[in-house]
Protein backbone atom coordinates (compact mmCIF):
# COMPACT_ATOMS: atom_id res chain seq x y z
CA UNK A 1 0.00 0.00 0.00
CA UNK A 2 0.97 3.19 -1.13
CA UNK A 3 2.13 5.34 2.39
CA UNK A 4 0.66 9.08 1.29
CA UNK A 5 -2.55 10.26 0.19
CA UNK A 6 -2.89 13.04 -2.18
CA UNK A 7 -6.68 14.52 -1.87
CA UNK A 8 -8.19 15.94 -4.82
CA UNK A 9 -11.13 18.86 -5.23
CA UNK A 10 -13.20 17.95 -8.19
CA UNK A 11 -15.18 21.23 -9.62
CA UNK A 12 -12.05 24.04 -9.68
CA UNK A 13 -9.40 21.83 -9.80
CA UNK A 14 -9.86 19.09 -12.43
CA UNK A 15 -12.92 20.03 -13.83
CA UNK A 16 -13.71 23.31 -15.81
CA UNK A 17 -17.12 23.90 -14.46
CA UNK A 18 -17.31 26.91 -12.39
CA UNK A 19 -20.00 28.13 -15.89
CA UNK A 20 -22.17 25.07 -15.73
CA UNK A 21 -22.43 25.25 -11.70
CA UNK A 22 -23.09 28.47 -11.64
CA UNK A 23 -25.51 28.41 -14.65
CA UNK A 24 -27.85 25.74 -13.22
CA UNK A 25 -27.38 27.91 -9.77
CA UNK A 26 -28.85 30.61 -11.69
CA UNK A 27 -31.81 28.72 -12.27
CA UNK A 28 -32.52 27.98 -9.16
CA UNK A 29 -31.78 31.57 -7.91
CA UNK A 30 -32.33 33.87 -10.20
CA UNK A 31 -30.97 36.77 -8.33
CA UNK A 32 -28.07 34.95 -7.45
CA UNK A 33 -24.97 36.98 -8.43
CA UNK A 34 -21.34 35.63 -9.66
CA UNK A 35 -19.56 36.68 -6.52
CA UNK A 36 -22.22 36.03 -4.49
CA UNK A 37 -22.15 32.08 -5.67
CA UNK A 38 -17.87 32.46 -5.53
CA UNK A 39 -18.54 33.66 -1.67
CA UNK A 40 -20.63 30.25 -0.68
CA UNK A 41 -17.12 28.35 -1.26
CA UNK A 42 -15.43 29.96 1.57
CA UNK A 43 -17.33 27.58 3.57
CA UNK A 44 -19.27 24.65 3.07
CA UNK A 45 -21.19 25.36 -0.08
CA UNK A 46 -24.04 22.79 1.38
CA UNK A 47 -24.79 25.33 4.25
CA UNK A 48 -27.85 27.02 3.74
CA UNK A 49 -27.90 30.71 1.24
CA UNK A 50 -27.62 33.40 3.83
CA UNK A 51 -28.77 36.15 1.71
CA UNK A 52 -32.14 36.43 2.11
CA UNK A 53 -32.92 38.84 -0.94
CA UNK A 54 -31.54 36.16 -2.71
CA UNK A 55 -33.96 33.12 -1.59
CA UNK A 56 -36.86 35.33 -1.99
CA UNK A 57 -36.67 34.49 -5.69
CA UNK A 58 -36.26 29.98 -5.66
CA UNK A 59 -37.50 27.57 -7.98
CA UNK A 60 -37.19 24.68 -5.71
CA UNK A 61 -38.91 22.38 -8.66
CA UNK A 62 -34.97 22.81 -10.30
CA UNK A 63 -32.96 19.29 -9.50
CA UNK A 64 -29.48 20.29 -9.38
CA UNK A 65 -27.84 17.49 -10.15
CA UNK A 66 -30.12 16.59 -13.25
CA UNK A 67 -29.22 20.20 -14.86
CA UNK A 68 -25.73 20.19 -13.79
CA UNK A 69 -24.88 16.40 -15.44
CA UNK A 70 -25.36 17.15 -18.82
CA UNK A 71 -23.26 20.32 -18.57
CA UNK A 72 -20.12 19.10 -16.48
CA UNK A 73 -20.07 15.95 -19.04
CA UNK A 74 -19.71 18.65 -21.84
CA UNK A 75 -17.00 20.54 -19.74
CA UNK A 76 -13.27 20.52 -20.28
CA UNK A 77 -10.46 18.87 -17.93
CA UNK A 78 -8.15 21.79 -17.07
CA UNK A 79 -4.75 21.89 -19.22
CA UNK A 80 -2.29 19.95 -17.76
CA UNK A 81 -4.08 17.96 -14.80
CA UNK A 82 -3.75 14.74 -16.65
CA UNK A 83 -0.23 14.78 -16.54
CA UNK A 84 -0.63 16.03 -12.64
CA UNK A 85 -2.80 13.27 -11.86
CA UNK A 86 -0.47 10.65 -13.44
CA UNK A 87 2.11 11.95 -11.75
CA UNK A 88 0.78 11.48 -8.46
CA UNK A 89 -0.72 8.20 -9.00
CA UNK A 90 2.91 6.64 -9.02
CA UNK A 91 3.48 7.20 -5.39
CA UNK A 92 0.74 8.29 -4.15
CA UNK A 93 -2.66 7.12 -3.26
CA UNK A 94 -5.18 9.16 -4.98
CA UNK A 95 -8.22 10.50 -3.66
CA UNK A 96 -11.52 12.74 -4.47
CA UNK A 97 -13.30 14.53 -1.97
CA UNK A 98 -15.75 16.33 -3.84
CA UNK A 99 -19.75 18.11 -3.42
CA UNK A 100 -20.70 16.68 -6.84
CA UNK A 101 -21.94 13.28 -6.55
CA UNK A 102 -19.96 10.21 -6.55
CA UNK A 103 -20.96 8.50 -9.87
CA UNK A 104 -20.98 11.90 -11.77
CA UNK A 105 -17.73 12.70 -11.17
CA UNK A 106 -16.84 9.12 -12.04
CA UNK A 107 -18.80 9.48 -15.60
CA UNK A 108 -16.74 12.65 -16.11
CA UNK A 109 -13.04 10.96 -14.80
CA UNK A 110 -14.06 8.01 -17.28
CA UNK A 111 -14.76 10.24 -20.33
CA UNK A 112 -11.26 11.59 -20.15
CA UNK A 113 -9.67 8.39 -19.20
CA UNK A 114 -8.29 9.28 -16.06
CA UNK A 115 -10.87 7.29 -13.95
CA UNK A 116 -7.88 4.45 -13.22
CA UNK A 117 -5.66 6.46 -11.22
CA UNK A 118 -8.18 7.37 -8.58
CA UNK A 119 -8.61 4.47 -5.56
CA UNK A 120 -11.29 6.47 -3.91
CA UNK A 121 -13.99 8.83 -5.08
CA UNK A 122 -16.23 10.53 -2.41
CA UNK A 123 -18.89 12.35 -3.92
CA UNK A 124 -22.01 14.73 -1.83
CA UNK A 125 -23.28 10.97 -1.49
CA UNK A 126 -21.00 9.61 0.35
CA UNK A 127 -21.04 12.59 3.43
CA UNK A 128 -21.73 16.41 2.81
CA UNK A 129 -18.97 17.43 5.50
CA UNK A 130 -15.58 17.06 3.58
CA UNK A 131 -13.88 16.97 7.21
CA UNK A 132 -15.41 13.78 7.85
CA UNK A 133 -14.45 12.17 4.15
CA UNK A 134 -10.72 13.19 5.05
CA UNK A 135 -11.46 10.96 8.41
CA UNK A 136 -12.56 8.38 6.83
CA UNK A 137 -9.96 7.78 4.43
CA UNK A 138 -7.61 7.93 6.98
CA UNK A 139 -8.98 5.70 9.13
CA UNK A 140 -9.39 3.26 5.95
CA UNK A 141 -5.93 3.52 4.64
CA UNK A 142 -4.07 4.02 8.38
CA UNK A 143 -2.10 7.30 7.08
CA UNK A 144 -1.09 9.74 9.06
CA UNK A 145 -2.63 13.43 8.15
CA UNK A 146 1.11 14.73 7.72
CA UNK A 147 1.17 12.29 5.07
CA UNK A 148 -1.17 13.64 3.42
CA UNK A 149 -1.72 16.61 0.43
CA UNK A 150 -5.36 18.34 -0.06
CA UNK A 151 -5.45 20.33 -3.77
CA UNK A 152 -8.00 22.71 -4.01
CA UNK A 153 -9.34 25.87 -5.62
CA UNK A 154 -11.55 27.25 -2.25
CA UNK A 155 -11.11 28.83 0.73
CA UNK A 156 -14.08 26.31 2.36
CA UNK A 157 -11.60 23.19 1.83
CA UNK A 158 -8.40 24.58 2.83
CA UNK A 159 -10.79 25.24 6.81
CA UNK A 160 -11.84 21.90 6.56
CA UNK A 161 -8.73 20.13 5.43
CA UNK A 162 -6.61 22.34 7.97
CA UNK A 163 -9.32 20.95 10.63
CA UNK A 164 -7.90 17.65 10.31
CA UNK A 165 -4.38 18.66 10.00
CA UNK A 166 -3.96 17.50 6.00
CA UNK A 167 -1.82 20.46 4.33
CA UNK A 168 -3.49 22.02 1.59
CA UNK A 169 -1.83 23.02 -1.88
CA UNK A 170 -4.70 26.16 -3.43
CA UNK A 171 -4.57 26.54 -7.43
CA UNK A 172 -6.00 29.86 -8.92
CA UNK A 173 -7.45 28.50 -11.80
CA UNK A 174 -10.95 27.12 -9.92
CA UNK A 175 -13.87 28.75 -8.21
CA UNK A 176 -11.99 31.73 -5.51
CA UNK A 177 -9.10 34.40 -6.03
CA UNK A 178 -5.81 34.10 -4.48
CA UNK A 179 -6.85 36.90 -2.20
CA UNK A 180 -9.19 34.35 -0.86
CA UNK A 181 -7.42 31.80 -0.68
CA UNK A 182 -4.47 33.44 1.11
CA UNK A 183 -7.02 33.94 3.90
CA UNK A 184 -6.56 29.98 5.07
CA UNK A 185 -2.96 30.14 5.21
CA UNK A 186 -2.62 27.12 2.51
CA UNK A 187 1.38 25.43 2.41
CA UNK A 188 1.40 26.68 -1.03
CA UNK A 189 -0.46 28.36 -3.86
CA UNK A 190 0.18 27.30 -7.42
CA UNK A 191 -1.02 29.41 -10.44
CA UNK A 192 -0.34 26.72 -13.25
CA UNK A 193 -0.43 23.12 -13.27
CA UNK A 194 3.29 22.91 -14.52
CA UNK A 195 3.51 24.02 -10.82
CA UNK A 196 1.94 21.76 -9.30
CA UNK A 197 3.76 19.17 -11.29
CA UNK A 198 6.85 20.35 -10.52
CA UNK A 199 5.90 19.66 -7.20
CA UNK A 200 4.96 15.93 -7.62
CA UNK A 201 8.26 15.23 -9.41
CA UNK A 202 10.06 16.76 -5.84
Amino acid sequence: MKSKIVFFDFNGVIADSFDAAFAVNKMIYPLITEDIYRKRFEGNINDDLKEEEIKKVHHDNVDFFAEYEPRLLACDIFPGMKEVIEAGAKDCTLVIVSSTNTDLIKKFLSLHHIDHYFTEIMGNDVHKSKIAKIEMALDKYRIDANDCLFITDTLGDIKEAHHMKVPTVAVTWGYQSIETLAKGNPSRIVNTSQKLLSFFDK
